[in-house]
């Protein structure tokens, strides 16, 4: 699969402002949705769906939470990527776990089948999922565990739907090489995932950076963006934010015992706002190029990384 062929020529691009559709969220629980208590088919777990108000059919993505983290983190981020004309899926996959990832890669099948039957009725009116424009992302853990599912990782995790692209959000594949927790994901051979499709991923450069002694870094080297890129075959692309850490494209506001420990953990830049809104852009970019067939945004940040609103360390395109 590859970027439509009429590619324009690299110029200005939108992705990181707020685009044109007013987004909005719902918050779907197990047993009945808090805005519409007559949903006669609710999901396997609890979701925040964030999509456009304006009538219309839009791409999907299920987006994946990191670890221990909610999936209301990260409202401002999947705003900013409805805002372009996309339906976000967040499922909360779990409030509490342990090391091994793989019932949460199971719940993720889950959803992703409950789509066809469930979503369309979870919706604002006449706003419609084109669920043959699917894409799976994911952060930290939750980055991990959707390449698991993709991969094949997992018994009992088989979905029926197709996913067409896929987004790892600083993806993490446990505590060091050789310390991965189950299932592992990453073999260190290079171009080994066999996905067949594209795949963007997206690092921090202050990831691999301890916060202080006590702690260990929030994404090591040896098991983080840098390896699994260095394993995903073309088309894939790989674009590094150099000042900001692991947990920066969070929301501005995480209440709560673990949104407080958001920014304790982990090395952190000096706010979250343009590592967000890069987070957001470069998503929409690659959506856009991939589910849409229009490459314009994607080539231009290639071309131009200033574009981009923070200093980019790293930016590698497999074509």
């Amino acid at each position: 699969m590859s970027p439509s062929s009429s590619v324009a020529a690299p110029t200005d691009t939108d992705v990181f402002c707020t685009g044109k559709y007013t987004a909005v969220t719902a918050k779907i629980e197990l047993e009945r949705c808090t805005t519409r208590p007559s949903l006669s088919n609710p999901p396997p777990k609890p979701l925040l769906l964030v999509s456009p108000s304006e009538a219309g059919e839009y791409p999907v993505f299920v987006f994946l939470h990191g670890y221990l983290f909610y999936n209301t983190f990260y409202s401002q981020l999947l705003k900013h990527i409805a805002s372009h004309g996309f339906i976000a899926v967040a499922p909360q996959l779990y409030s509490a776990a342990g090391p091994d990832a793989t019932a949460e890669i199971q719940s993720t099948a889950a959803v992703t089948n409950w789509l066809p039957d469930g979503l369309d009725d979870s919706l604002p009116p006449d706003v419609h999922p084109n669920l043959s424009r699917l894409a799976l992302a994911g952060h930290s853990r939750g980055g991990k565990a959707a390449f698991a599912l993709l991969l094949k990782k997992v018994p009992k995790s088989a979905t029926t739907l197709k996913f067409s692209a896929l987004i790892g959000v600083d993806p993490v594949d446990g505590m060091d090489k050789g310390k991965q927790t189950p299932p592992p994901v990453l073999s260190y051979v290079p171009r080994s995932f066999d996905l067949h499709m594209p795949v963007l991923v997206i690092g921090s450069g202050l990831g691999d950076v301890k916060k202080n002694p006590l702690f260990p870094a929030c994404a090591p080297k040896g098991v983080n963006h840098e390896d699994f890129f260095s394993e995903c075959r073309k088309p894939a692309c790989h674009l590094v934010a150099r000042d900001f850490g692991h947990v920066d494209m969070l929301d501005d506001d995480t209440k709560g015992i673990r949104g407080k420990a958001s920014y304790c953990l982990c090395k952190n830049g000096k706010s979250r706002e343009p590592m967000r809104r890069f987070v957001g852009g470069i998503t929409v970019a690659f959506l856009r190029a991939y589910l849409e067939g229009n490459s314009s945004d994607l080539m231009a940040i290639r071309e131009r990384h200033e574009l981009a609103p923070l200093e980019l360390q790293e930016v590698e395109f497999l074509l």
